[in-house]
């Protein structure tokens, strides 16, 4: 196993620069996820680490040696892509099986390894079936397997799990997230989708604009978003934003006056605002709740009944758009006036620059 040090990476193609200059430590045995929009430089990065690009400055580390320059066979690693690039004519056990044919591994730790990942993947029963006999699901495990017999320091994924429709993508979640427990070994994910994140990382890196706009856990990045653009990246349905002015509140906390006069008390000390500062207000769906016994009102268009928990699509008074949550014993149709409760303590806030200020806590 091994750990990964990326040290002022850049990379430009010609005179385009698409990440100026970036640094991560990733630790031995972590799984990592990049996350970010298309263009983002995620998969760019990703491609660097593998030696499939170059690096036009910098270093990266992987255990304890600098791999630029190095071969992408030199670098110990094993890289997954969306595409499965199975050989169709071999059966499973000899796709897997092929690489480390080709390195003059003895056939006897060769089938060792093939029996084992065959094993760990839930594979042993279609070894002998080529790739046109199986699904979706079960040619990208194979995918998987032929990187794990390999038995790398580190494991790259390149958004293995786009190709697969929503019932087989959350079943390879949970048996990627099983394979990395099982083995220990350090991976990095690149994806756009922010649940394959959440579910399998324990630490992401949301990327904008080819750097890095957060590192952390996926309830540190949720919970506390260090900039408006994750906040407004991570969650489902995106977070609701309310500009506008500081007034008074008499107390140590902000309060911003928002669509329709309404004045919104936070829990976000003034003191760590910056001054005269043109604030936004964050808050995400579920802390902003349906409550008939509040001053703050809005017309509902669109109710989403999604069993679990029902969302509410709002129009407010100043035109703009908003989504709510309503308790469970709460029905509301739409069409309907709606007031709106904060929950004080969840409310962000945001300024000029999209730097994130959080509730006291």
């Amino acid at each position: 196993m091994a750990g990964i040090q990326i040290v002022g990476v850049k990379k430009s193609f010609g005179a385009v620069e698409v990440i100026p200059d970036l640094s991560l430590t990733i630790n031995d045995g972590e799984f990592v996820v990049f996350l970010g929009p298309s263009g983002c430089g995620k998969s760019t990065l990703l491609r660097m680490i593998a030696g499939l690009e170059t690096v036009s400055g910098g270093d990266i580390r992987i255990g304890e040696r600098s791999v630029v320059g190095l071969a992408p066979g030199a670098r110990d690693v094993a890289m997954v892509f969306q595409h499965y690039a199975l050989y169709p004519h071999m059966s499973v056990r000899d796709n897997m099986a092929f690489g480390l044919r080709n390195i003059n591994m003895a056939d006897a730790e060769i089938d060792r390894r093939v029996t084992e990942a065959a094993r760990m993947l839930e594979l042993t029963e279609l070894l002998e079936r080529k790739p046109m006999q199986m699904s979706g699901g079960q040619r990208q495990r194979v995918a998987i397997s032929r990187a794990v017999v390999k038995e790398p320091g580190v494991f790259l994924f390149d958004e293995p799990l786009s190709n697969l429709d929503a019932a087989l993508r959350t079943r390879t979640r949970v048996e990627l997230a099983r394979l990395h427990q099982r083995l220990k070994t350090t991976m990095v994910f690149v994806t756009h989708d922010q649940i394959e994140a959440m579910t399998l990382a324990n630490r992401i890196v949301v990327m904008n604009k080819g750097r890095i706009e957060q590192v952390g856990t996926p309830m540190e990045v949720y919970h506390f978003p260090a900039t408006r653009f994750v906040a407004g990246f991570i969650g489902s349905p995106v977070m609701n934003f309310f500009p506008g002015p500081l007034v008074p509140s008499g107390n140590d906390f902000a309060t911003l006056r928002i669509a329709g006069g309404f004045d919104l008390a936070t829990r976000v000390p003034l003191a760590a605002l910056p001054r005269e500062a043109k604030l936004t207000a964050g808050v995400r769906a579920e802390h902003l709740v349906v409550d008939a016994a509040s001053t703050f009102i809005a017309k509902a268009d669109v109710v989403e009944r999604l069993g679990e928990r029902t969302l509410v699509y709002v129009t407010l008074q100043d035109g703009s758009f908003a989504v709510a949550e309503t308790p469970r014993d709460v029905d509301v149709n739409p069409g309907e006036t709606v007031g709106l409760r904060f929950e004080a303590a969840r409310v962000h806030l945001f300024d000029e620059s999209g730097k994130a200020y959080h509730a006291a806590r």
